[in-house]
């Protein structure tokens, strides 16, 4: 079987590209499609010589590091890919990698991270957050409907869905009227060790933007004195070390072996965004530590509350301390090989195999 790869952007590496990674292992020749690409970045997975890039990365750098604002040009971008010579395509996509335009003997099956959310549930909360005047802004909302019409048409390309949640088969079933399966995304449990013991911090581990509202946690720990760590970089990093006090620490970027030290290390991981599914509250729990998280879209399927962590219900300094107060409260009854276990139902090994599955249905 004659099998190709395409992913939206390789320029940074997150859950999306952890799912691309795994989805490489199980086919090793097959070679990844994707619209722009970063070697610095992603090269240490990706390797050049397995990578199409689309023609958007001949643009310069500078350009490239803006690529949001060519997000018009990304349709046509993902449609110039000639797939035909392959017997099965598979897209990972939260926003145009689904939108090929295989051949009738192709199969097509796309798994979907989300359906892209700044073209949907998330248009008005986009346009809010950019710096533009409101003449701007009106002709971007075009722009972005002209997307979101493209968008519809391309998701019935797609031979057969799988959602990485079901908070995402939902949205799939919402903007496209499409049904899809739901495979949870790829975690590497086994390479964490469940620990009874803490050095009395809480952790975040997430990329700096506004969604993963780390701002909340900050406040909390501000008022409280309690030791917070944070792991991550992006563009509110600067402000949110601006809003914090001496009892948080901003660690930056780090590699996956540190961020494993301080999760098996933590007293709990905080979780205040909402995300489509959310990685590192599995990885957290496969050290045996419970999780606070908003409750809301894929940590709602994770998390087991009472018994692997809790949720606060509101995106609210008081709804977080509340919930915190909670998970305190509840320690002594959390067992750390019972949060362990749950963990491990997540594991790769069960992505592999649904996976491998779905693909023969097609």
């Amino acid at each position: 079987m004659n099998v190709a790869l395409v992913h939206d952007f390789l320029i940074r590496m997150g859950g999306a590209e952890r799912v691309l990674a795994e989805l490489a292992q199980m086919y090793p020749k097959a070679p990844i499609y994707t619209l722009l690409y970063d070697e610095k970045v992603a090269g240490g997975i990706f390797p050049s010589e397995r990578v199409r890039p689309s023609s958007l990365h001949k643009l310069p750098n500078f350009l490239k590091k803006r690529h949001k604002y060519f997000f018009p040009f990304m349709p046509a971008a993902i449609e110039q890919f000639d797939l035909s010579k392959f017997d099965v395509v598979i897209s990972s996509s939260n926003a145009y990698a689904h939108g090929i335009v295989p051949n009738l003997r192709t199969k097509h099956l796309c798994y979907c991270h989300s359906p892209m959310r700044y073209a949907w549930d998330w248009t008005h909360n986009y346009l809010a957050e950019q710096n533009m005047s409101d003449f701007t802004k009106r002709i971007v909302a075009k722009r972005v409907e002209k997307v979101r019409m493209w968008d519809r048409t391309a998701s019935d390309r797609v031979d057969h869905y799988v959602a990485n949640s079901e908070t995402v088969r939902g949205r799939i079933r919402k903007y496209y009227r499409r049904d899809s399966e739901v495979i949870f995304p790829p975690v590497d449990v086994r390479r964490f060790s469940p620990r009874n013991t803490h050095e009395n911090y809480f952790l975040i581990v997430s990329a700096l933007t506004p969604y993963k509202r780390i701002d909340l946690a900050i406040s909390l720990f501000n008022r409280l004195g309690r030791r917070l760590v944070i792991i991550g970089d992006g563009s509110a990093r600067e402000y949110l070390e601006s809003i914090s006090g001496p009892s948080i620490d901003f660690l930056g970027f780090k590699s996956d072996s540190v961020v494993k030290e301080y999760m098996e290390n933590c007293r709990a991981l905080l979780f205040p965004g909402e995300d489509d599914f959310g990685i590192v509250p599995v990885e957290a729990m496969a050290c045996g530590k419970p999780v606070l998280a908003y409750r809301g879209g894929g940590a709602t399927e994770t998390i087991l509350e009472g018994v692997t962590g809790e949720f606060f219900d509101e995106p609210t300094l008081e709804s977080v301390e509340d919930g915190l107060a909670k998970l305190l409260l509840n320690e002594p009854h959390y067992r750390f090989m019972n949060t362990r276990k749950h963990a491990l139902t997540f594991d790769r090994e069960i992505f592999v195999d649904k996976m491998k599955k779905a693909l023969k249905t097609l």
